[in-house]
């Protein structure tokens, strides 16, 4: 549906891109503007800017941009329609009238519809007398409180087939909709069943507070101990947190990452608010991104398993890419969060936490798994490990600690482990080097993906500056349109932002280039905002615009003559006729 120019205008107004994507990441002024880091790739060094005055975001790492709708719909994974929608509700607005939802944009609303049913329909089950009885005992057992299971919506799902399915065909949803909310499953006759059964349910909600998916817990049996939902057009496993829509309500900058749901529900009894959970996987980058978002320091509280431990070292890499900072809880006489307050109370879990040691001690203690630093080899082995542990800091004078702890520790000259330390740093600044000039050498993405930026880096450029300098100064455009065909672009992208772009500024005088939202992809959009960006240092007035025009029309001209008719568009063959006629005249 296309949407009014002037409702369009009032929703970006009553948005600002400064204000959305301040509710997101933490921005930091830079001159008129803003910079933060990128939410959309990891980063320790702000490459996101915002432009404040013509609204808009572009990141010069992942070249992720656009106007406050596309930085929606990237952060929320959701489509045009959606987070045009999320902005109007953010800002109170009244949607236009919308008879045309999108297949996609209406199965997303039906699943969160059914998944708002489906946990309501556990959570009665689990509070029934009879039914839910099972459940009841299992959380009994875990001593969870009743406030605790409202809190979470905890529910049951019982040891039968199809009971959820049957309510919710009742309810007016289709097998079809049922499983593409993986709430249930395809047998092999072309039935369908539940696909939690005999499971204490835990409901996943995300961060606008609507239901999106379930972890169910086995009660016994030799099943899986956790069955998680799949991905579904409304969930994404890798992009979400249990319990964090409770924990981002949290006045610290500080989370806690424990490892399972239980574990969370525990520690958030004992009074922290802040804590939250993968979904029965690793954690991953995104959802690494999503914590820095909302702290700057994590502790981590997995397992004290071999497990545990494994995990933790990859929760510290990711994290530390996303420019958090790590502690490491180290929990003795018990092997996770939920027994150790259950031994030992909420108070000392609180000690725990505020005397949990840094990443660095974390990792510096693993480098001797597997060694014997008795031995002249093992020891060897371990200073390298320790090194190149200490390289990766990036206060020299915290370096110069560990440095000084290590020596002593060892009885080893400080100069020999600062000389390794240092070779590390620089063979890490070389590789790092090395990334950056390849990344110039591939003249960014953008190039990658468009090929003619590579053939005709001039032409690139011109018409590039044409768009640019349309965005600009929109009553140059008849002007432009009368000195300009759209076949004479190199690139095929940027000749059909050239078409949209004018025929949008034809139509109606506040159509800008932002207004291509609903023509073009949230990464499309991205390209487009490149455009604004790598020419907002041009001074872009008409003698520069009459340059990009005539080099435009140089290699067009030049290239014209070498075709066949054949091989010419309509248009160009129509030009050809009229000066072979204007020729014989």
């Amino acid at each position: 549906m296309a949407l009014p120019d002037d409702f369009l205008l009032q929703l970006k107004q009553n948005n600002p891109i400064e204000s959305v994507m301040g509710s997101y990441v933490q921005m930091k002024r830079s001159g008129r503007d803003y910079v933060c880091l990128c939410p959309f790739h990891s980063e320790k060094t702000p490459s996101c800017h915002v432009n404040i005055a013509d609204q808009y975001f572009y990141c010069f790492g992942c070249h992720a941009g656009g106007d406050v709708i596309t930085f929606v719909m990237k952060q929320e994974n959701l489509e045009y329609m959606e987070a045009v929608r999320f902005l109007a509700q953010r800002a109170g607005m009244s949607m236009p009238e919308d008879s045309q939802n999108t297949d996609s944009s209406k199965l997303k609303r039906r699943i969160l519809e059914m998944n708002r049913l489906a946990a309501r329909f556990y959570n009665n089950l689990l509070m029934k007398e009879k039914a839910g009885e099972k459940g009841r005992l299992y959380f009994r057992s875990r001593e969870l409180s009743v406030k605790a299971i409202v809190k979470y919506g905890l529910g049951y799902a019982p040891d039968d087939w199809t009971p959820l399915t049957s309510y919710l065909k009742g309810e007016g949803y289709t097998e079809n909709e049922i499983v593409a909310a993986n709430l249930a499953r395809t047998g092999r006759n072309g039935g369908i069943y539940d696909s939690f059964r005999d499971r204490v349910i835990f409901p996943i909600i995300d961060l606008r507070g609507n239901v999106v998916a379930f972890g169910g817990r086995i009660i016994d049996g030799e099943e899986p101990k956790y069955l998680n939902s799949s991905d579904t057009p409304v969930f994404k496993k890798s992009r979400n947190l249990f319990s964090m829509n409770f924990a981002k309500r949290s006045d610290e900058r500080r989370l806690i990452l424990a490892e399972g749901y239980m574990d969370v529900i525990a520690v958030n009894q004992a009074g922290f608010e802040n804590v939250v959970a993968t979904l029965g996987t690793a954690l991953t980058s995104e959802q690494a991104r999503l914590m820095a978002q909302y702290a700057d320091e994590v502790i981590i509280s997995y397992d004290s398993d071999n497990a545990g431990q494994n995990a933790t070292h990859r929760a510290i890499d990711l994290l530390s890419q996303a420019g958090v900072r790590t502690r490491i809880i180290k929990m003795e006489g018990a092997k996770d969060p939920d027994e150790y307050i259950k031994k030992f109370g909420a108070l000392r879990f609180k000690q725990l936490l505020d005397n949990s040691d840094g990443a660095i001690n974390f990792e510096l203690a693993k480098c001797a798994e597997g060694l014997d630093i008795t031995a002249d080899t093992g020891r060897v082995e371990y200073l390298k490990r320790c090194a190149n542990v200490i390289a990766g800091i990036s206060s020299s004078i915290e370096r110069d600690i560990y440095i000084s702890r290590l020596a002593k520790e060892q009885d080893i000259s400080k100069d020999a482990i600062s000389e390794q330390v240092n070779r590390q740093i620089k063979r890490t600044s070389r590789n790092s080097y090395s990334k950056e000039w390849n990344d110039i050498r591939t003249f960014s993405s953008a190039v990658k993906e468009d090929p003619e930026a590579v053939r005709h880096p001039k032409e690139y450029r011109a018409e590039r500056g044409i768009i640019a300098y349309l965005a600009l100064h929109p009553d140059d455009l008849e002007y432009i349109k009368g000195e300009l065909l759209p076949d004479m672009f190199v690139s095929e992208f940027d000749r059909r932002v050239f078409v949209k772009l004018t025929e949008g500024m034809e139509k109606s005088p506040n159509f800008g280039i932002m207004s291509l939202q609903g023509e073009f992809s949230a990464d499309e959009m991205g390209k487009i905002t490149s455009i604004l960006s790598s020419t907002k240092d041009i001074e872009l007035n008409r003698c520069a615009a009459d340059d990009f025009i005539e080099v435009l029309k140089s290699y067009y001209n030049k290239s014209r003559e070498t075709l066949s008719p054949s091989e010419m568009s309509d248009e160009q063959f129509r030009q050809l006729a009229d000066a072979m006629k204007n020729k014989k005249g």
